[in-house]
């Protein structure tokens, strides 16, 4: 009988979420999605542009996305959208490939993700050592606090280029343009994304004033508002009254259309595909990891029913094959809106639900007003985000880790920075399993000891594996070099793991017993091990000659 490719059960947690919903509960996921949503306005427009796309492209990736993953997804409160992780990869792909072939790229990496969760290979992305994690992470932003420089200072350049160095040379040939209003404005901007909570939270220096009893409610209403959005809404007003000769999303890309995006289909051919490999690949893993790792920390967070992986992917998936036919870019999980969502109260998708819902209101009752936001002021923004990213203290905590650790971190953040994500990611996997191979080597051992009467007892210890297979040749020289028809005793008792090219090890150990007139033994095989020999015969050729064998309890 033969057996069916194991799949995955495409069952979103939105059906398990509505057993026994009610009224309350659905007031409390009304006012996390129309939080999560507000939140939601600034960054979306702000990740869109720093990639190096309108604004709108942004604006309905979050819309989609958050419609399709909160509705299909396998998280309770996982809010989808752009993510700050996927600005440098958007920038580079549309820098050297084009806009149309970021749209193929993102719909076939969200046919891959789709692929991994029904194959049931979610769990997969937790292989990923934490040190290529925070490596990347911190590569990235210090990349996206890189490209901001250029509207936080004002600076007149028409197209920033992708590459680490050539965005250091361009903003140095033009600190000339240099603009002391949008450089206030983003300064402002940080300044008050910083202080803001610290305003309105319990060790706020406006405690005495907060308690009097005409503030209290001023002051849980403020404590409530986003950071970004207060920050976006009053230094527009700034810049507007003051009439400030700074930059903003009118001047630079004409406004964001007030109405539903135009539905298109990319023109997908195999020739297009193949050469989109390599991007299709980098959006499929960082989308992996961002979405897989978000989930994680919402269900830490949340303390609701733990995430379904496999499911998760296969929404994120359609998600991404979706969102490219109304001109989007990757979406992906957003741990700052998903903790924002929890931390507002939200029981179930549907809280996902609403904010796409409530977003998609604002951008088409409100699109016009986002003429006069300055570009300045979400620079700060993305500067904020990007400071937040990073996980800065690691690299002070270097000294406390191992030396494969630091250098896969190290690695990794520098090939993220200096080149890209795709060549730190591809270096630091195959890095990470090159060390671990050579650390699983000096985890074998092979103790040889003769014995009276021509006996010689070998003990093998850890994992035989194509890493550690070399070392059985010192018993092989024991035995070629010792007296004649030797009796050979391996005991497997400490033997956990054996593969193919160790199995070839041993046979080749059978065969110098064989030229020198001797017998091999086999005592204490595990389950393992002795699985692999007899699949492959090599327990009935043992057995044509001589064996003696036990298996261990």
């Amino acid at each position: 009988m033969r057996r069916s490719l194991p799949v995955a059960r495409f069952r979103p947690r939105l059906l398990d979420a509505l057993r026994g919903y009610d009224a309350s509960r659905f007031q409390k996921d009304l006012g996390a999605g129309a939080t999560v949503a507000i939140v939601a306005l600034p960054l979306a427009m702000a990740f869109a542009i720093a990639s190096g796309l309108k604004p709108e492209a942004g604006l309905w990736t979050a819309i989609i996305a958050g419609l399709l993953v909160s509705l299909l997804g396998g998280s309770h409160v996982q809010i989808a959208g752009p993510a700050g992780a996927f600005i440098v990869i958007v920038y580079g792909i549309v820098e050297r490939y084009g806009l149309a072939n970021l749209l193929i790229a993102t719909a076939s990496a969200g046919v891959l993700l789709f692929i991994l969760g029904l194959l049931r290979l979610g769990t997969l992305v937790r292989y990923v050592p934490v040190s290529i994690v925070v490596g990347f992470t911190n590569g990235i932003a210090v990349l996206i606090a890189l490209s901001q420089l250029r509207d936080w200072l004002g600076l007149e350049v028409a197209r920033m280029p992708a590459d680490f160095f050539g965005q250091l040379r361009v903003l140095w040939l033009h600190l000339d343009s240099f603009n002391p209003n949008a450089f206030a404005l983003g300064l402002a901007c940080v300044a008050g994304l910083v202080l803001w909570p610290k305003l309105w939270g319990r060790q706020s220096p406006l405690e005495p004033i907060l308690r009097l009893p005409l503030m209290r409610g001023a002051a849980q209403v403020n404590a409530r508002l986003p950071g970004p959005v207060v920050a976006l809404v009053s230094l527009t007003l700034l810049a507007w009254a003051l009439q400030l000769p700074v930059q903003t999303i009118g001047s630079r890309f004409g406004g964001i259309p007030q109405g539903l995006p135009a539905f298109a289909l990319p023109l997908f051919t195999w020739e297009t595909v193949k050469q989109l490999v390599t991007p299709t690949l980098t959006i499929a893993l960082l989308g992996a990891i961002e979405s897989l790792l978000c989930a994680r920390v919402a269900d830490q967070v949340s303390g609701l029913p733990r995430h379904d992986p496999n499911q998760e992917l296969m929404a994120q998936g359609i998600a991404n094959a979706v969102v490219p036919l109304f001109g989007g870019m990757p979406a992906t999980g957003t741990i700052a809106r998903t903790v924002t969502n929890v931390r507002s109260g939200a029981t179930s998708p549907v809280a996902g639900l609403v904010h796409a819902a409530v977003l998609a209101l604002i951008v088409l009752l409100a699109a016009p007003l986002a003429l006069h936001v300055p570009l300045a002021v979400l620079a700060g923004i993305l500067l904020f985000v990007a400071w937040n990213m990073g996980e800065w203290r690691a690299f002070a905590q270097l000294r406390h880790h191992s030396g494969h650790y630091r250098v896969l971190m190290l690695g990794t953040f520098v090939l993220t920075v200096v080149f890209d994500l795709t060549v730190a990611l591809e270096v630091g996997l195959v890095a990470a399993a090159v060390l671990f191979i050579r650390r699983m080597n000096t985890l074998f051992s092979v103790e040889v000891r003769a014995q009276p009467e021509g006996v010689l007892h070998l003990s093998l210890y850890g994992s035989l594996f194509f890493g550690a297979a070399a070392k059985l040749d010192a018993a092989v020289q024991a035995v070629e070099h010792g007296p004649p028809s030797p009796r050979v005793v391996l005991d497997a008792l400490h033997l956990v793991h054996l593969d193919t090219t160790g199995l070839d090890a041993l046979r080749e150990l059978h065969k110098a017993v064989l030229l020198r007139g001797g017998s091999l033994e086999l005592l204490h095989l595990q389950a393992q091990p002795r699985e692999t020999m007899e699949r492959a015969g090599f327990i009935d050729e043992l057995a044509r000659k001589h064996m003696s064998g036990e298996v261990a309890p």
